[in-house]
């Protein structure tokens, strides 16, 4: 679900970057510009289902809305822990602020900073222990390997470095495999009773029925299905290590700021355009493209819909707050 979708800075229709991806029982946050708490609860999200948050760079509108999400978890009571992923010099913010007592932070919280040499990763640790690394810029390596930022029981976050004027990341969200379709006729042929058995075999556990026999999950489930997957990268021109984060992903969340008549205003300050978008994601053999961080000069964003979908008929204009299913 996209929090905010312009770039720069918030219009009357538009927040500044911030998109949710939720699953079952907990939600991952990518970017937190001004105002992204304001829009998690207009969508009516749990903070404290909030498992992890992704900040791609250091510019303002994408991580001026941090300080104020954490704080008030911390309001909240939060007791669960949160990781925060990032490059380099995001640690070192948060201990100044919380020097400054501007934040506010009284729950575990991990920060792991990724740095932009050899992609190196920076010690990772809570806050306020250990060194932080002065942020560095300069263009991304050529398709470098996306590293592991994030496991959880169902899904796993990976990171790679795009292209931007500062360093920036990339990321992209993929399920885990997933078991195979249930069959309902043939768990019935074997006499095996509706109810929790059922649930048993679809997580994976052979079960004993009560005439001894033993049913093991691949009588009744068919081949495993790889996982859903979502791929996020902004601030970036085109650059390989995008294509390969979104490589066969449900859907690439990518930057559009500008339409192809401004090629290379866009270059010059590190965005790519709707046709250099849908570039990418013909590329990368993704399903489905979601352009966002659109340019405020487009008051209406038709004209980077169109240009997009000229070349990526699968594209579908961010608006904030609309839910987008990843089917």
């Amino acid at each position: 679900m996209p929090l905010g979708t312009s770039s720069g800075k918030p219009t009357l229709t538009r927040n500044v970057s911030a998109t949710a991806v939720v699953g079952e029982g907990e939600w991952c946050l990518f970017d937190c510009g001004e105002g992204t708490q304001m829009q998690v609860a207009r969508a009516g999200l749990s903070f404290q289902r909030l498992a992890g948050i992704f900040i791609t760079h250091l510019h303002g509108d994408h991580f001026n809305g941090l300080a104020g999400l954490l704080s008030t978890m911390g309001l909240d009571q939060r007791e669960r822990g949160l990781t925060l992923v990032g490059p380099p010099g995001i640690r070192e913010y948060l201990e100044t602020l919380e020097r400054l007592k501007i934040l506010f932070v009284n729950y575990p919280l991990k920060v792991r900073e990724l740095g932009a040499t050899a992609f190196d990763e920076s010690p990772s640790g809570d806050l306020k222990r250990g060194p932080s690394q002065p942020s560095s810029g300069g263009k991304a390596a050529s398709a470098a390997e996306p590293k592991l930022v994030f496991e959880a029981e169902k899904y796993t976050v990976v990171a790679g470095p795009l292209d931007h004027r500062i360093f920036a990341l990339g990321y992209r969200l993929e399920e885990r495999t997933r078991p195979g379709r249930f069959d309902l006729a043939r768990a019935q042929a074997l006499g095996i009773p509706e109810g929790p058995l059922f649930g048993q075999l679809q997580r994976g556990h052979e079960v004993r029925l009560s005439d001894g026999r033993v049913i093991h999950p691949s009588e009744v489930l068919g081949p495993p299905r790889p996982g859903k997957a979502v791929a996020y990268c902004l601030d970036t021109r085109p650059c390989a290590t995008a294509i390969r984060l979104a490589r066969q992903v449900d859907w690439l969340i990518y930057e559009a700021t500008y339409t192809k008549e401004l090629t290379e205003e866009a270059n010059s300050y590190g965005h790519s355009t709707a046709a250099q978008a849908a570039t990418i994601a013909r590329e990368a053999g993704a399903r489905r493209l979601l352009i966002t961080h659109i340019s405020p000069r487009y008051p209406d964003a038709t004209p980077l819909l169109e240009e997009a979908r000229a070349t990526f008929p699968a594209t579908t204009l961010a608006e904030d707050l609309r839910v987008l299913e990843v089917d």
